[in-house]
C-alpha cells in the first residue's frame, strides 16, 4: 500500500489516504459491481418438476496463464434445478471476474462448475466453455455432473 498525502483545503494539513482506496474510488460502477461479485441463487418456482434451463454468454474473458494474451470465449451452462435457481445478473458479473485472471481453459470451466454445483446444487449441470481458436488450435471444454449422472473419478492412465 502506498499512502497519499493530498491537503485538507480548511484545515491546510496533509490527510494520509490509501492508494487502494482511491482506486476503488476512480473505478466506473460496472468495475465495482464486477469486483464485489458473489453468485447468488433464488428458490426454484416449480421444484417438483424437472425442467432445463440453458444460459449463453458469449463475452467470457480470461488471461492465459502463459503469456498473459486475452482469451474469449462462449459459456454455456445447461442445468436441470432442484431447489435453487441461479440469479442472472450476479451471474453475469461472477463471470465477469475472470477477465483479469490468469487461468487455462480447463481451469475456469471447472471453477465455474464447481462454484454453480455448490451454490445450487442442481440435479444435473454441463458447463461447456467454447473458446475462441488461437494459434489455429480451437478448444471447447465440457464438464457435466449430478446425482443423476455419474460423478466418479476417472482412474488415471499410465
Amino acid at each position: 500500500m502506498i499512502f497519499i498525502y493530498p491537503v485538507d483545503p480548511v484545515k491546510k494539513m496533509e490527510i494520509p489516504i490509501l492508494s487502494s482506496y482511491l482506486e476503488i474510488m476512480k473505478m466506473k460502477y460496472g468495475e465495482k459491481e464486477i469486483k464485489k461479485a458473489e453468485l447468488e441463487s433464488w428458490p426454484n418456482p416449480c421444484p417438483e418438476r424437472n425442467y432445463t434451463i440453458e444460459i449463453s454468454f458469449p463475452e467470457f474473458t480470461c488471461l492465459c496463464p502463459r503469456s498473459g494474451y486475452p482469451d474469449f470465449a462462449t459459456i454455456r451452462i445447461t442445468y436441470v434445478p432442484d431447489r435453487f435457481i441461479v440469479e442472472l445478473k450476479s451471474l453475469k458479473l461472477y463471470l465477469n471476474t475472470y477477465r483479469d485472471q490468469y487461468v487455462s481453459h480447463e481451469e475456469a470451466v471447472n471453477k465455474i462448475f464447481s462454484d454453480l454445483t455448490e451454490v445450487l446444487s442442481p440435479r444435473t449441470i454441463k458447463v461447456e466453455g467454447d473458446f475462441h481458436p488461437r494459434g489455429n488450435i480451437h478448444t471447447v471444454i465440457k464438464v457435466e455432473g449430478g446425482p443423476g449422472l455419474p460423478s466418479e473419478l476417472v482412474p488415471r492412465q499410465k
